[in-house]
């Protein structure tokens, strides 16, 4: 269904929209048009221009740009390039274009055998599991770890909830099942309770950084979570392509404090035999996980892990350009967009030629990055910068754990107390124009009401997102910035496409996730449609230069956001 507004209709407050018998909520805006300066200079975007940078950074000739190889040479080079022919000066105060991000990278060789009396069952990797070394160990070994199942592995105060109960676990091994406890909602059970664990949206006490940072909290010696499609909104084989290779931490003195010794993920079914060994139901122990009372259950189930690996130190880097503000004053404040450059390289031990081994990440990032450079054209468009300035930065690591977004938040290159606004972008629609587009993070800043007032200007509406149990928010480079207090934006593609039937657009999502995500078959696609990829990067450029320009007023943190008080 369409979803229009009357032109002449000017609200400040959120609107229910109807469609279809349902009600979602979308964010309208005042009913004005954008600064004429903004449209001209929002012209510039071109999509041409756009599939152009996505072709290259897919190229086989960036071989799939993992941080640390040849990929990562030519990826940084080229967007240094860019910069440069753009216009932008450095972005880090030393001069350069970059940022240097020390990494670990490791490639492990894990083993995993569980044990029941005498009978012992080793499992294979990466098809059964997958897990690595965090810490610069040549060879690690685990022997006789008594293994634990603790649930969901989450201690929420404010929910009254402690899946650990003090229980000694130094030394063990975790079984943990992925996301949030997922509970029923008491007044209709066919719903999860919106007063606990933000109901069907995920929170960060899902995320698997949490769950192994809990893990080493405890002094667990492994933590595996066990992979469950529907939850994860990914398969098994995603988690093989991202954690079955070689892995990337940032460098630090001693262990690693993030992980315990081994951390990973286990086959459903896989973990479904380790239950049953001993004479439990997978099923049946997980309803018991959804209960404030549950406490950690021992499995009588000893496991024997090991890894052996191999690293190297590796001085990767983000990349940033600028655009120096125009105001006297407000030119010391920023605006940063950021995308990440990184993907997963090569795959040697994959069937068939050189290029059906190279991890190509057309859509995810090559199409973010790409739209970075459009929205900076659109920029240095413009006859007047900016009052505020604005830092492009090009993210590493992302997609080993938000790395590079980690590293610049706890060594950013401006003070964050002058860092008003961060716009992410990792992944753009791909198949067309759209009416509307959604708000990852919906509700948790005033950075809402720019994405309104900028999508209005469009003739478009902001929803908010869909799919809240994905956990999306916590998944991207954003995320790194919240954690430190800066509000951010991160969209997600409309639904609403125009001239294709209802259901196209997830239709869409939903094939690339299944088959085409983390996967070398990620490439530029001859049916790709970039007149909604347009319309969106030329929303990010609006959204930023409203940011940028008002003196008066910068976005907040709402109340009862997680993330305010670091502000």
């Amino acid at each position: 269904m369409k979803k229009t507004f009357a032109a002449a209709q000017a609200y400040t407050t959120l609107t229910l929209i109807l469609t279809a018998g349902m009600a979602s909520t979308a964010i309208a805006a005042p009913a004005t048009r954008a600064p004429a300066a903004a449209v001209a200079a929002a012209r510039k975007i071109d999509g041409a221009s756009l599939l152009g940078h996505i072709k290259m950074l897919a190229s086989d000739d960036f071989e799939g740009r993992s941080p640390g190889t040849p990929g990562e040479l030519a990826t940084t080079e080229y967007l240094r390039r860019q910069f440069v022919k753009l216009g932008l000066a450095p972005g880090n105060p030393d001069g350069s274009y970059f940022q240097k991000v020390p990494l670990l990278a490791v490639t492990s060789q894990p083993t995993f055998r569980f044990s029941t009396g005498a009978k012992s069952t080793t499992l294979s990797f990466p098809q059964d599991f997958v897990a690595w070394s965090p810490n610069p160990t040549a060879k690690l070994e685990i022997p006789a770890s008594e293994i634990v199942f603790v649930g969901y592995g989450v201690q929420a105060p404010e929910y009254q909830w402690d899946d650990y109960k003090g229980v000694d676990l130094r030394g063990k091994t975790l079984l943990m099942l992925i996301n949030d406890p997922a509970i029923p909602d008491p007044r209709d059970p066919s719903r999860l309770d919106p007063a606990m664990f933000g109901g069907k949206a995920m929170t960060y006490y899902g995320r698997w950084t949490y769950k192994f940072e809990m893990a080493a909290k405890a002094g667990a010696a492994a933590a595996l979570i066990v992979h469950e499609t529907k939850p994860a909104a990914y398969p098994y084989e995603v988690v093989q392509n991202s954690w079955g290779r070689e892995n990337f931490a940032i460098k630090s003195d001693g262990a690693n404090p993030d992980f315990p010794l081994l951390p990973g993920w286990i086959q459903l079914d896989r973990a479904k035999d380790i239950f049953r060994s001993v004479g439990y139901d997978f099923d049946t122990l997980k309803k018991t996980a959804l209960s404030r009372d549950f406490k950690p259950v021992p499995l009588d189930v000893t496991a024997t892990i090991g890894a052996d690996s191999t690293w190297r130190d590796v001085g990767s880097n983000n990349v940033i350009g600028k655009i120096e503000g125009s105001d006297p004053l407000l030119k010391n404040e920023y605006i940063i967009y950021s995308a990440h450059w990184d993907h997963f390289g090569i795959d040697t031990s994959l069937p068939g030629p050189r290029t059906q081994q190279i991890f190509h990440g057309a859509r995810d990032n090559a199409s973010g990055v790409a739209a970075l450079l459009e929205v900076a054209k659109a920029y240095k468009a413009l006859r007047v910068a900016p009052k505020r300035s604005i830092l492009f930065l090009m993210t590493t690591g992302e997609e080993r754990g938000l790395l590079g977004a980690q590293y610049y938040a706890r060594h950013p290159l401006v003070p964050l107390n002058k860092t008003v606004l961060n716009i992410n972008v990792d992944g753009l629609n791909l198949w067309g124009r759209t009416r509307d587009i959604e708000i990852v993070g919906y509700g948790k800043s005033t950075s809402d009401e720019l994405v309104a007032k900028a999508a209005r200007w469009q003739g478009r509406v902001a929803l908010p997102d869909t799919k809240t149990e994905r956990g999306s928010f916590y998944r991207a480079d954003q995320f790194e910035f919240a954690k430190v207090g800066v509000p951010g934006v991160y969209l997600k593609d409309g639904n609403d496409f125009i001239g294709k039937p209802p259901g196209y657009g997830k239709d869409k999502v939903e094939q690339y996730i299944a088959h085409d995500y983390h996967k070398v078959s990620d490439v530029v696609m001859p049916g790709w449609d970039m007149r909604g990829a347009v319309d969106d990067v030329a929303l990010l450029f609006h959204i930023g230069y409203d940011a940028a320009q008002d003196s008066k007023q910068r976005p907040v943190w709402n109340r009862g956001a997680e993330f305010k008080a670091a502000r």
